[in-house]
């Protein structure tokens, strides 16, 4: 209980002490799973688990549900595994980047467990996501709604972030402050640039 206890805390520590909605908690049992649980079908200890995210070497749960259980990815050892050990990960994972220090930046970023905002968390999709919210921002700034093939552009870059991220929840608007990549990139950009409809879409 210690363990967990410290995990609870640290956590708080990241993300601020926000309520979980019962939609929250509905979103997340249907996107993560229980980390005692997950533990049990891998035949893992998850004080052993715990102790690797408080010694920075597995990411923090992404939530924590309204009845504390520390909910994380079906996948949460699996970056791990293919490094050759969660001792080894994180020199694994920043070797993704051609920069150290970005590629730092982002393993502190991974290890917060905030990256709630990919279905499959890999450097590879961090990367991409990235690029894609980049190239949808540049995309908006020189908008041309009139234009056929700049709206085709900016809906397969829309439609291509829109497989690598999740709905995310109301919680996650408290935490993070604001909008999610989802509501800016995704959501706002479909209102405000409808898809064209072409003569063999309506019909």
């Amino acid at each position: 209980m210690e363990l967990r206890r410290r995990v609870a805390e640290r956590f708080r520590e990241v993300n601020g002490d926000h309520p979980m909605t019962a939609a929250d908690d509905a979103y997340v049992s249907g996107q993560f799973v229980v980390l005692a649980e997950l533990c049990a079908a891998t035949g893992r200890d998850p004080d052993d688990v715990r102790r690797l995210m408080l010694d920075r070497r597995l990411p923090l749960p992404g939530y924590l549900r309204s009845d504390g259980a520390e909910m994380v990815p079906a996948d949460l050892f699996a970056l791990a595994e293919r490094a050759g050990g969660a001792e080894l990960l994180a020199q694994w994972f920043v070797g993704h980047w051609a920069d150290p220090a970005q590629g730092a930046d982002e393993w502190d970023a991974y290890l917060s467990g905030q990256y709630v905002c990919l279905h499959s968390v890999t450097p590879g999709n961090i990367r991409r996501k990235g690029e894609l919210t980049a190239a949808i921002e540049a995309a908006l700034a020189a908008a041309d709604a009139e234009s056929a093939a700049w709206r085709d552009r900016l809906h397969a870059l829309v439609d291509e972030l829109d497989a690598l991220e999740p709905a995310f929840s109301g919680y996650d608007r408290l935490r993070f402050g604001g909008p999610t990549s989802r509501d800016t990139c995704i959501d706002a950009v479909r209102a405000r640039y409808p898809r064209r409809v072409t003569a063999r879409d309506g019909r």
